[in-house]
């Protein structure tokens, strides 16, 4: 058995709104166990015997079918949670800025993004991984930072989606003891 997180793009923003006690409902006839949701931001933490790409598929699915909205999600082992975790070189909690990390299914899409981003005067990222950029943005000046409005682009959204990194802090936690659970 497998143990993942799972990231979903665009929930309780934009006028898709998921309960996480319905979307556990939801879940229980697709071929997870031990689903735990996290926060309201949609992050979930499961086991299952399919692979990840087979858990995106039948999760995207489930979403679908279930609450009717052209649903996308980044799906990532339990240990490469962790890893991004520890690869970040920014802090989970500053006064000044918030770190954030942008998740990606496609990795070549999340190289395009890095590279224009790159561009941006004034911004700082790092690439963490092919699936993970790390980036900062001022404390209350998130969804006005140049990345984060770059990010935004609908051609972004089907394979992006973005945590700050306290949430992942949570989702390793919880992911991790899934993992030896």
């Amino acid at each position: 058995m497998n143990s993942y997180a799972v990231f979903l793009r665009g929930v309780n923003v934009g006028g898709v709104n998921i309960k996480m006690a319905e979307l556990k409902e939801a879940l229980k006839s697709r071929p997870f166990s031990a689903v735990k949701t996290l926060l309201a931001s949609g992050n979930v933490v499961l086991a299952s015997e399919l692979p990840a790409a087979g858990v995106k598929a039948e999760f995207e699915a489930c979403l679908r079918a279930t609450f009717g909205y052209d649903a996308w999600v980044v799906v990532l082992a339990a240990g490469r949670v962790a890893e991004l975790v520890d690869a970040c070189p920014y802090p989970a909690d500053d006064t000044v800025t918030h770190s954030y990390v942008t998740l990606s299914s496609d990795t070549g899409i999340l190289s395009e993004l890095y590279v224009a981003g790159s561009a941006l005067d004034g911004v700082e990222l790092t690439r963490l991984g092919p699936e993970a950029v790390a980036w900062l943005a001022p404390a209350g000046g998130t969804l006005d930072s140049p990345f984060s409005k770059l990010s935004a682009k609908a051609k972004y959204k089907a394979s992006t989606t973005t945590r700050n990194l306290r949430t992942l802090v949570k989702v390793r936690d919880a992911a991790e003891l899934l993992a030896t659970g």
